[in-house]
């Protein structure tokens, strides 16, 4: 289900998809399973899917984990796909991170916030952002991608 508040300032050039990414993980049978042997890995797979789906949408995609253990936030780019993951640091949720920046972003871009967790829809729906639940994300995300080989496909055979 996708919450869309009014209608979206013309001047906001860039869109921006914030993934509440243990969220995500724990509401897909096969990342949780995944999560169960190798955290890592799926938070690996994770941010595969989404670099996928910030190539095939156009759309920015930022991932906030939980699990941060350093003094501070951190924050880096994935692969040239430059999907930006950020770790909250120890004694921060990835909750307070995703709030922090609906907060900060909302008014000023076009933000849609990715998670099932019903407070976080709230927060982001009240600061003027967008949501939409994890398997609208994975939906959006096959679609996505099949357009975009369609095109490449029509592309290919104009050679």
């Amino acid at each position: 289900m996708s919450n869309k508040p009014g209608a979206r300032n013309p001047v906001m050039a860039k869109q921006f998809l914030l993934v509440d990414a243990h969220n995500v993980i724990f509401a897909r049978p096969d990342l949780a399973a995944c999560h169960r042997r190798s955290p890592a890995t799926a938070r690996e797979e994770l941010v595969r899917v989404l670099e996928r789906h910030q190539d095939a949408t156009g759309t920015r995609v930022v991932v906030v984990f939980d699990g941060g253990s350093g003094a501070k936030a951190s924050s880096d780019l994935s692969g040239a796909a430059g999907v930006q993951v950020i770790y909250p640091q120890a004694g921060q949720s990835a909750d307070a991170i995703i709030e922090r920046l609906v907060l900060k972003y909302a008014g000023t871009h076009g933000l849609t916030v990715a998670t099932n967790d019903n407070l976080i829809r709230t927060a982001a729906v009240a600061a003027g952002a967008s949501t939409i639940g994890v398997e609208t994300l994975f939906e959006e995300t096959e679609r996505a991608e099949k357009e975009m080989r369609g095109t490449l496909e029509q592309l290919r055979r104009k050679r």
